[in-house]
């Protein structure tokens, strides 16, 4: 027996000693969260829509494209169809141009470069194609995934420590994201809401400047806007590079390229050292680049960003893999933009449901706080142990107290950040500790009433009070388990800490209770009277 006290006593040894390392000194130790250390919340909505007219749109010129080189139809055209509201359906388009005997040849095509879509129907002229329904849905699922994943990457590359950028359940089109300790929270707002949405597109109208007015536009088409084309901004500068007004080009609906054909940026020097975005194609991108700009030599290419003409030069020559987007940036916003280019544009656009800021003040107060309630239920909890069970209650008292330095420990190597309602969850498993020492101090004390020796009741309240114990903290830490993965932010940080509080009090409770029972008992061959 006294050889297996002493390696149990070794055991809690080397494990205060590993937790001491652990966890201090705390402040460095245990990273804080957002409501503790200050930073910004917010939860994004992605406009799942954008990626599928994007995929419809750029499906649909790659069958134009087949459809000439393959077929020989010089005179085929297309374009995406309108709803019966009059808003574009992003899962269909209809091309023109084609034969009826040569429908058969479009549904081979079609099986062997899109088969994303169902076998075309014939309307008169022209063909329909719709999307298949599966498609829709794993479309829609991959631009939530691939914008976490930018905006993770854009994160990042800022050097936010310690960020919380998740999806907000397994089939939501919303996004949390959380970033503790932001010293320029402004910025790095900037950085995430751009979304960067990059796409090139060719000029209409007017041919050489831009309209005063979208009215304007509308005008020279006779008052409605031909299915072809889209209205958009563009800012007016002065010669101090200050936005005075706004003009508008009418473009064609047809993405030349977007942000996703892009294969790196970089920042560089116009013609008069202002500072530009260089960007460079991937091969894919720049075949379609190349045959876009070779056709169309002295035509005007508008360079888009976020639904704004950036710049609008006319094609010189044609332009493949390499490029340059001008317009009246300063370094550090050409910095921002290469970073957000160069991390992935956004595969749609997003709304902002919620944008709050937490100042580090506040959190200060919410640690304040936290500790004043933690101490004072620690306190009550001591004196309630100590009054009730007298002596043995001091075995409690260290247990309780090896249990908290348990907690920090594994947070501190789980590299787990603490948030308020974690320490909330600590001081939840203060009482859920002790009232497994209750447990068992209640079933010695029957045992010692029925007459058995100290020795004896000791080691029956341990082993009877045993199944109560793991019954009620594992019901509580399966629950604590699916918080943990169906939760987000404050609710994952309460569920941690208390998975974390509920494998420490079983340790401390059963183990190192009981050893410090055995050590008791070891001091003298035989125990009459035991203070509980």
């Amino acid at each position: 027996m006294k050889d297996g006290l002493l390696w149990r006593g070794i055991l809690i040894a080397l494990v205060i000693g590993a937790m001491c390392l652990l966890a201090f000194p705390l402040d460095e130790s245990v990273k804080l969260g957002l409501d503790l250390r200050g930073g910004i919340h917010l939860v994004l909505e992605v406009r799942a829509e954008d990626a599928l007219r994007a995929e419809a749109e750029k499906d649909l010129d790659t069958l134009l494209t087949r459809l000439r080189e393959d077929e020989g139809f010089t005179g085929v055209s297309g374009s995406l169809v309108l709803d019966e509201d009059g808003q574009v359906d992003v899962n269909a388009f209809q091309v023109a141009g084609v034969p009826p005997s040569s429908d058969a040849a479009v549904g081979d095509l079609l099986d062997e470069f899109l088969p994303v879509w169902k076998q075309p129907r014939r309307e008169g002229d022209l063909l329909r194609f719709e999307r298949r329904i599966e498609e829709i849905a794993e479309i829609r699922d991959q631009a939530v995934r691939q914008a976490e994943q930018t905006i993770r990457n854009r994160v990042d590359a800022f050097g936010v420590a310690e960020p919380i950028i998740q999806r907000q359940g397994l089939s939501s089109n919303r996004i949390v994201v959380q970033l503790p300790g932001v010293d320029d929270p402004e910025r790095v707002k900037d950085l995430i809401k751009n979304t960067a949405f990059l796409e090139f597109r060719f000029v209409v109208y007017p041919n050489g400047g831009a309209a005063g007015s979208e009215a304007e536009i509308l005008a020279n088409y006779g008052g409605s806007l031909p299915d072809n084309l889209e209205i958009f901004p563009q800012d007016v500068l002065d010669s101090e590079d200050k936005v005075i007004g706004t003009s508008y080009l009418a473009l064609e609906r047809r993405q030349i390229i977007t942000g996703r054909d892009l294969r790196t940026a970089r920042v560089g020097l116009g013609q008069f050292n202002e500072p530009v975005v260089r960007f460079f194609l991937k091969p894919e991108g720049a075949r379609l680049f190349g045959d876009a700009t070779g056709a169309n030599v002295g035509r005007q290419l508008a360079i888009i960003l976020d639904g704004r003409v950036q710049s609008a030069p006319v094609v010189q020559s044609r332009i493949t893999d390499e490029g340059t987007i001008e317009g009246q940036f300063s370094q550090q916003q050409v910095q921002d933009l290469v970073t957000v280019l160069r991390s992935g544009s956004l595969p749609a656009g997003i709304t902002y449901l919620e944008d709050r800021a937490v100042g580090p003040s506040l959190g200060q107060d919410s640690i304040d706080q936290g500790l004043r309630a933690g101490l004072a239920g620690a306190l009550l909890v001591v004196l309630t142990m100590l009054v009730v069970y007298r002596r043995s209650g001091i075995n409690a008292v260290l247990a309780l107290g090896f249990n908290i330095l348990l907690i920090f420990g594994i947070l501190a190597y789980l590299k787990a950040t603490l948030t308020l309602p974690g320490i909330a969850g600590i001081i939840l498993t203060i009482g859920m500790a002790v009232d497994a020492n209750v447990l068992i101090f209640e079933r010695i004390k029957e045992e010692l009433r029925s007459g058995r020796t100290v020795k004896s009741a000791i080691s029956s309240g341990f082993s009877k009070a045993l199944s109560s114990i793991m019954d009620a903290n594992v019901t509580t830490l399966i629950a604590a388990v699916f918080l943990i993965q169906f939760g987000t932010g404050p609710i994952r940080g309460f569920a941690v800490t208390l998975s974390v509080g509920i494998l420490a009090s079983l340790f401390t409770a059963v183990f190192s209770s009981r050893w410090m029972f055995d050590l008791l008992l070891s001091r003298s061959q035989r125990v009459e009277k035991l203070s509980i």
